[in-house]
């Protein structure tokens, strides 16, 4: 659930949550206060304060009709204490005058100050039972009443709403208090709820940002939420990843510099080395004919052409690993290109004494997107690590081109030593050797498939290595295939 639909979700709850609770409430209260209003008296379900209120409405009626029409019987003692019975029961009351004196008084109402009250009330007869009081307590409906010997009086019909306005006082401050209660209550819960929901994740965020601030990236952040502070988790979470690969990139850069600068060093050095004791010994004299001399010579010349390839072969490798390196790519037959370098190979001079094939599977035409010159390198350089290996009487290097739909792929095979396997996946590694000192006889750098490598990378292609012992390797690469305009040959 997302962040809006929670706070939206609350607003509502804040709303009606209180609404209702506060509306039990109010119930609750008006059961307390007013139990006489909430009964039922006449088994149909009507309140018994609406009931009791009926019943003294037609009693009054009754009383009323009672004064217009036969007024004798308010000078009946008998008929007015039975009246009064019934009045009391539903809390009201009854004060006869005759001739300006009270004749009966309900002892319900009695006071002695109450005549005097009823004098003073300014109230036309008939007047609304809701209208003045008397005594702080008693509504007062008056009627005349004219007596058989003609002599005039007054009914008064009191009702006692004393107790109801006694509960009402007690009754809306509770009822006012409990609104607030609720309402407070109400709002601080779901406040404290939501706030938690929001506050708990992000002191596990700032708690993730100390550890990364103290340099801790293995503190993992798994909120296992899927809101919005669920997907900041996820985002804080994939940093601190990414950070930490970052850092550990970083310290292998750093090893591998330091590694090439001692691969650089070493390689350099064995040269150089030769070159020095050369030159120490054409000084100290151990090179006093012109033979010597010239072997000497001759060895210092190849030390320093080994050396100028070298410089060249890293040179090439920098820019092609800060991918610096400029690629030319153009359009060309593969099977073409292949066996021009097969047949440019058969005159090397190198490749005395080495069977080289060429066989194009398909027969047919094969165009890729190349480099020219530096597919060439690519060739020259697994050729020189095949013959570097080639142990054999008759020596051979096979080279195929295997045409797939979407690529081609050739495979160039010697029948050489083979490489173990636990160092065939290392062979495209940079400065890597099987056999250091057998690449240091021949004048390996080691860099010769870490340039292959980088170079089919820049042609969108991949290369690797299949390898038997005492059988020979094959070294593969691949080059995406372009098709002819008019129609594909193969």
């Amino acid at each position: 659930m997302s962040i809006k639909t929670r706070l939206l979700l609350s607003y509502i709850a804040m709303t009606f949550i209180p609404v209702i609770l506060f509306a039990l409430i109010a119930a609750s209260l008006v059961s307390i206060f007013f139990k006489d209003m909430t009964g039922t008296g006449n088994g149909k379900g009507m309140p018994a304060f609406w009931e009791s209120s009926n019943q003294r409405s037609e009693l009054f009626a009754g009383l009323k009709f009672m004064a217009q029409e036969d007024p004798n019987h308010f000078n009946d003692n008998e008929f007015l204490q039975k009246t009064d019975v019934q009045l009391k029961a539903l809390k009201a009351g009854i004060v006869v005058v005759q001739s300006d004196q009270v004749t009966f008084v309900s002892p319900f109402v009695d006071n002695i100050d109450l005549y005097n009250q009823l004098l003073d009330l300014k109230t036309s007869s008939g007047s609304h039972p809701w209208g003045p009081k008397v005594n702080n307590r008693f509504t007062v409906e008056k009627y005349n009443i004219t007596f058989s010997d003609q002599s005039v009086g007054t009914l008064y019909l009191l009702t006692d709403l004393n107790p109801f306005f006694d509960n009402l006082k007690k009754f809306f401050p509770l009822l006012v208090l409990s609104l607030f209660i609720v309402i407070g209550l109400t709002n601080g819960i779901l406040t404290y709820l939501v706030s938690r929901s929001i506050i708990r994740p992000l002191r596990i965020l700032k708690q993730a940002a100390e550890e990364i601030k103290e340099g801790n990236l293995e503190h993992e952040v798994n909120l296992k939420r899927k809101d919005e502070l669920g997907q900041l988790g996820a985002a804080f979470e994939e940093m601190r990843s990414r950070l930490k690969e970052s850092i550990r990139l970083q310290l292998q850069y750093e090893e591998n510099r330091k590694e090439l600068i001692s691969n650089i060093s070493h390689d350099l050095k064995t040269p150089i080395t030769g070159i020095r004791a050369c030159v120490e010994g054409i000084q100290d004299g151990i090179a006093d004919t012109e033979s010597k001399r010239d072997k000497y010579m001759s060895m210092i010349a190849k030390k320093t052409e080994q050396m100028d390839r070298l410089i060249d072969e890293l040179f090439l490798y920098s820019k092609l690993d800060l991918k610096q390196y400029p690629f030319y790519l153009e359009s060309m037959d593969l099977a073409a290109y292949l066996h021009d370098c097969v047949e440019e190979l058969r005159l090397d001079l190198q490749m005395e004494g080495v069977a080289i094939t060429f066989n194009n599977i398909s027969g047919r035409v094969v165009l890729v997107m190349a480099d020219r010159k530096n597919l060439h390198r690519i060739v020259m350089n697994i050729i020189d690590n095949s013959l570097k290996y080639l142990n054999k009487t008759k020596k051979e290097i096979q080279i195929e081109l295997i045409n797939n739909e979407a690529e081609a792929t050739v495979k160039i095979t010697d029948n050489g030593s083979g490489i173990e396997s636990s160092a065939l996946q290392h062979i495209f590694d940079r400065f890597y050797r099987e056999d250091p000192s057998r690449n240091t006889a021949t004048g390996g750098s080691g860099l010769g498939l870490a340039i292959v490598k980088q170079i089919m990378e820049g042609h969108n292609g991949k290369v690797w290595a299949e390898s038997s012992i005492g059988e020979g390797t094959s070294i593969y690469f691949t080059l995406p295939r372009i098709r002819q305009q008019e129609g594909d040959l193969s």
